[in-house]
Formats: structure tokens, C-alpha cells, sequence
């Protein structure tokens, strides 16, 4: 096939790709047209000169190049795109939008050509930063591909993740920049600049190359140049016009996330010129690749090795066995339990990898650097770019472990909220089914003494439980810090891991089993007045308060809610009838943490019986440095509160 040929082709898909744009954005009466038109050229030569290679009959797989809009908005000439390759007809392109359809509003999961789910600005090349780290480390051959819009090169992620890709020499990752010069409420940052974006993305490492969006030839030199750097990523920087084909937005301010209407879609229609509906765009298939790696190198599921089914959205299998050797009594700080556990799974878990934040000397993911640095992935004091490279990794199969000190997530939340966007829906492209994220926070709580209010997490359980099918746990001792590290490994989706930096009291011996919902009574009576729930560092204050109790005969119940999200309510529940209150201490700040959680037991969850006394002891007043023990007293949150609490009680 002629070169003349083919960029004549190219000419006609990206017509037939505009009216698809066009008239699906009018059909749902919303969408985002113009930003859509200014890529088509760049997303058409793409797609269709030979450069992106995908079976798009399997998107799982693993040899397929990667596609990521990082612009979620431009999803109309996403859907278009495949549309065009045969894969979406032109009847559900004019679903768009409504609901029920796979063609939401931004891309989601429900699409299987869908990556990840984006439309929170500036996380797309985060994301294909870790698919890149994962075909390096898997020596696979695709390419990630990720299209960003020159209104989020404002975000600092993109940056974080700019620089790392230079760090990691990723050159299988390509960013192509859509320099539309327009963003939501008139012109960007640098307008047209393209010198300045390249001057700029230059100085982070990256090969640059500058084109004209929208002509064919140019584009094609630039991915076709683009293959054969090596040693750094890539990024083109293309210069184009907001709503291009249509003279009466090209180019016009006022355009942005706004469809036309029925009036002047006829007229952008005999704009763009007759096109051939019945054209279908090939798009080159990548290298063969042995059937058995279809399933992208994943582990089998839960219930593949044994573990149970979930109950409730939430998988319940048991931890316990081998691999423990703490003793009654010895002091160990759960961090360092982590630590200790993620040696063990890595080598039951082949596709584990551990992701950390330059901490990994406070939290312990050290151990793996040095015993498997090929799966350990030093991300720097970058945690959005982190999160989001943990993301990507999770797409392709992968159980990414994530540490850093449990403050600093707080600033990674927009990520690790678009993560639950992420979770795999659609069964024909199984890719990422039983991964997740597995983030595990150190350093939590005004426990950590003398470093003071700005490292102190008090606020990460109330996020970690608002992420929609999230498990959030919070071990004690060093025992159940592996137990549940095990559960992390073996359980689907995000989960959440909260360690303490300070050594704490070996509770349980190595034979002790956990489960994702559950706790554990520690000290009960038939005559127990008052139940005391605790967890992490809390539960020893607890304890220690029921020693001191016991000097003057009052008998509490102690138990660790070591799962705060799912909830062992049938025990909170059995409690709230057996005992006069429940007093809920935590090493957190009261709105959204474990009181809340315990509270919620009763509400919604068929209690029909009176509601029981809740007392939360809790961190109420701001933080301070001092010694750890100073500090849970000043916030009347160690075993003198909980005994004076439970006195006023009686």
C-alpha cells in the first residue's frame, strides 16, 4: 500500500471519527466536542498507520500497546476510535452518555478498552508510568501510550511522573501533548507555546519532539521517530486547534465541555464533507505471544488456591500457618512486621511488587530492596505520582504494595480515589481481576512522640473508609501484622494496612488466624460492665486498663477491632446486649475513624434493639511533640482515660 494511499485512508477515518464525535456529543446533549476534535488527527495516525499494535478481540492481552487519556474528557473520540476499528457500532456510539450504556461521560471500566478510569486531570501519565515499569520488568514488548491535554501539565503529578519515567529510562512509554491553547474558562498557561512545553518536558529527561497536530505527515514522522528512541521516554508536543474541522469553534473560546445543537450539527457535518460509514480502520497486531501468558502473569484468584468466596463485596479468607516466629511477649513494631511478611509473599506471590515513597527504611519495605530489588520500586517523595504508578501496575496483573508514612497518603487521596474507579468490571478483559492496591500507612497517630503534628496521621482511617469497597485494618503486634499482610495479598481491591512505629506487645501466638470482618475478645467475664474496643496502639492501653480494673474487681470486656472496615457487627452487636456501654478508643481524630465505624454497627445493619451508650475516646485536642506516652495522655487517650471513663460509667 502507497504512502499517498494511506494518508488519503488516514484523511477519511479521521472524518468518519469526527462524525462520530459530533454527532454522538449532540445526541446526549453533552460531552466535550472541541476537545475531542483537536486530537483526532494525532489519535488516527495513532491507531491506524501501524504504530499502535493491539488484538483488540483480546484486550487482556499482555503484548497489546497501552492507550491512556489522561484528557478523560476527550472520551467521544475515544469511544470514536474504536468505533471506526469496528469494535462500537454507530447506533451505541449515540448512547453516550445515558444510563446503562458502556460510553459514560469520561472513560470508565465498563469499556474494555479502558485502561484505567480517568477525568481527574493529570493522573494518566502516572498510570502509564507503571504499565511502562511493568512491561520492563516483565520483558514484554508493548508500549504505553498516553494522551494528555496541555491544561493539565499545571498538575504537579505529571511532573512527579515526568521525572521519575527519565529516572526509570522508560523508553516504552510515549505522552503525546495536545496543545489545543484552550482550556475550561479561556486560554491555558503557555497558549500555544510549544517551544516552551518542550524546553520545559526537555529538562526532565525526556526526548521531545514538536509537530503540527493536524498534519498527517508530520504525525507520522514523529510516532515513527518515536519508536526508535532509546534509553528515555518520549513525549510529542503538538500543537493543534481547539474544535478543528468546524470553522465556527475552531479555535473559540466558550467551546469547552459544550455539544452542538441539532442546527449546528448539520452544519459541522457538511463542513467535515461526505464520509464513507461502512470504513473500518486496521490496527496492527502485536507480537504472538504464548497462550498461557493471556492471562497477563497473574496469580490465580482466592478461590483458585482455596481461599473462600466473598461474602458482602468483601473476601473473607482466613490467614494463619507458617512463617511467624514471634514469641509471647517480645516487643515488635508492627512497621517491621510488614516488613518481615513481604519477604515471605513474595515469594508465594510472583506478581508482587512493592512500591515506597524514600521511607522504606521507616517502614520496613527495605527488607524486599534487598531481596528482591528487581521487584521493589523506589518511587521518591512523589506519593500522587506513586499511587498512581501502583495503579498502573495493578492494571496489568500485578499486587502492588505501597508504603509510606500514613500523613503523606492524605496528599495522594485524588489518586487513590480514582483507584476505586479502576476495579475490573467487565469479564472480557480480566486483566487486573483479584489485584488492587495494598497501601500500608506508618507512623500513624500522635504515638509516633516527638516528631510532632505534621507526621502524624490522624486522619488516614476516615479516608481509607470512604474509598467504595475498601478493607481498612489495623494490627496490634507483630502476629496479626503479618496475618493481615497475608489477607492484603489474597483479597480483591483496595486495601489499607495501618502499622505503628513504636514496638508494641507480641499478643498472639503464630497459630492465630484473622479474617477480612472480623476481631478478637481478648478479655471478657459473664460480669464485664462496660466493653472496651481498641486497635493498633490503642488495645494495649486497653489492656493495660483492664489490669488496673481488675486491682479493684471491675470487669470490662477488651476486644481488638482489628478490621475496621468490613465490621465485625455480630460481635459489636452481642456486646452492646451484654455490656452497659461501649467506650471506643483510637489513636486518630474522632470524625471518621474507629468510633464512627463502630457506631455505624448499629445503624442500617437490621439492630432492632435500643441503641446502645457509645463513649469515644479520641484525639480531640491539636497534637503536640513529646514522648508517645505523654502524648496519649495529653489526649486523654491511654489507660488512665479509659479507667477514669469507665468509673463515671459505673
Amino acid at each position: 500500500m502507497d504512502s499517498k494511499f494511506m494518508q488519503n485512508n488516514l484523511v477519511e477515518l479521521a472524518k468518519l471519527i469526527r462524525f462520530h464525535i459530533l454527532t454522538s456529543t449532540t445526541a446526549a446533549r453533552s460531552g466535550h466536542p472541541s476537545s475531542s476534535l483537536s486530537a483526532t488527527d494525532l489519535m488516527t495516525v495513532l491507531m491506524f498507520s501501524g504504530f499502535f499494535k493491539a488484538d483488540l478481540d483480546h484486550p487482556a492481552n499482555p503484548n497489546n500497546d497501552r492507550l491512556i487519556f489522561s484528557k478523560g474528557h476527550a472520551a467521544p473520540l475515544f469511544y470514536s476510535l474504536y468505533a471506526v476499528a469496528g469494535k462500537v457500532s454507530a447506533e451505541e456510539m449515540l448512547t453516550l452518555r445515558q444510563f446503562g450504556s458502556r460510553l459514560e461521560g469520561h472513560p470508565t471500566m465498563y469499556f474494555p478498552y479502558t485502561e484505567a478510569g480517568t477525568g481527574s486531570l493529570g493522573q494518566g501519565l502516572s498510570i502509564g508510568l507503571g504499565m511502562a515499569l511493568n512491561a520492563k520488568l516483565d520483558k514484554l514488548p508493548y508500549k504505553t501510550y498516553v494522551l494528555l491535554g496541555d491544561s493539565e501539565m499545571a498538575e504537579g503529578s505529571v511532573w512527579e511522573a515526568m521525572q521519575l519515567a527519565a529516572h526509570y529510562k522508560l523508553d516504552n512509554l510515549v505522552g503525546i501533548i495536545d496543545v489545543n491553547r484552550l482550556g475550561q474558562r479561556g486560554e491555558t498557561m503557555y497558549g500555544h507555546d510549544v517551544e516552551g512545553y518542550a524546553k520545559r518536558v526537555s529538562a526532565f529527561g525526556w526526548e521531545t519532539i514538536v509537530i503540527d497536530g493536524h498534519e498527517v505527515n508530520e504525525i507520522e514522522t514523529a510516532f515513527s521517530a518515536a519508536q526508535k528512541i532509546t534509553g528515555k521516554p518520549v513525549m510529542i508536543i503538538a500543537k493543534t486547534l481547539k474544535g478543528k474541522g468546524v470553522s465556527f469553534i475552531e479555535n473559540k473560546d466558550g467551546w469547552h465541555g459544550k455539544p452542538l445543537n441539532k442546527e449546528e450539527c448539520e452544519k459541522a457535518l457538511l463542513e467535515i464533507g461526505e464520509v464513507d460509514k461502512k470504513l473500518v480502520g486496521k490496527v496492527a497486531s502485536p507480537p504472538p505471544t504464548p497462550s498461557i501468558a493471556m492471562e497477563g502473569g497473574r496469580e490465580p484468584s482466592p478461590s483458585q488456591r482455596g481461599g473462600q468466596p466473598a461474602r458482602n463485596g468483601f473476601a473473607v479468607a482466613k490467614s494463619g500457618g507458617g512463617g511467624v516466629s514471634y514469641k509471647l511477649g517480645d516487643l515488635v513494631a508492627t512497621r517491621k512486621a510488614y516488613g518481615n511478611a513481604l519477604v515471605r509473599l513474595m515469594e508465594s506471590y510472583k506478581n508482587l511488587v512493592v512500591l515506597d515513597a524514600e521511607v522504606s527504611n521507616s517502614t520496613y519495605s527495605e527488607f524486599v530492596k534487598k531481596t528482591h530489588p528487581e521487584r521493589f520500586f523506589e518511587m521518591y517523595i512523589a506519593e500522587q505520582n506513586m499511587v498512581g504508578a501502583a495503579l498502573g501496575f495493578s492494571r496489568r496483573g500485578k499486587i502492588p504494595f505501597v508504603s509510606t508514612f500514613a500523613a503523606f497518603f492524605a496528599r495522594a487521596f485524588d489518586q487513590i480515589r480514582m483507584s476505586q474507579y479502576a476495579m475490573e468490571i467487565n469479564p472480557d478483559a480480566p486483566s487486573a481481576v483479584g489485584a488492587g492496591i495494598k497501601f500500608v500507612g506508618s507512623h500513624a497517630g500522635v504515638s509516633i512522640g516527638e516528631d510532632g503534628a505534621s507526621q502524624m496521621a490522624l486522619e488516614d482511617l476516615a479516608i481509607f473508609r470512604a474509598i467504595l469497597g475498601s478493607v481498612v485494618m489495623y494490627p496490634s503486634d507483630a502476629v496479626s501484622c503479618e496475618r493481615i499482610a497475608e489477607l492484603a495479598a489474597d483479597t480483591p481491591g483496595n486495601f489499607y494496612i495501618r502499622t505503628t512505629r513504636k514496638e508494641t506487645l507480641v499478643l498472639y501466638s503464630p497459630e492465630e488466624k484473622f479474617v477480612v470482618g472480623g476481631s478478637k475478645v481478648l478479655r471478657e467475664s459473664k460480669n464485664d460492665a462496660v466493653t472496651v474496643v481498641g486497635a493498633g496502639v490503642t488495645l494495649h492501653e486497653a489492656l493495660k486498663a483492664y489490669e488496673e480494673l481488675q486491682k479493684e474487681k471491675i470487669n470490662i470486656r477488651v476486644i481488638d477491632l482489628y478490621s475496621i472496615k468490613p465490621l465485625d457487627t455480630a460481635t459489636l452487636q452481642k456486646v452492646a446486649e451484654e455490656t452497659k456501654a461501649i467506650i471506643t478508643v483510637e489513636d486518630h481524630y474522632a470524625e471518621g475513624g474507629l468510633g464512627e465505624a463502630v457506631a455505624s454497627a448499629f445503624v442500617g445493619n437490621a439492630y432492632t434493639r435500643s441503641l446502645p451508650r457509645i463513649e469515644m475516646l479520641a484525639v480531640r485536642k491539636m497534637p503536640r511533640s513529646g514522648k508517645p506516652a505523654e502524648l496519649l495522655a495529653y489526649e486523654e487517650i491511654d489507660a488512665a482515660a479509659i479507667v477514669k471513663l469507665v468509673k463515671k460509667l459505673l
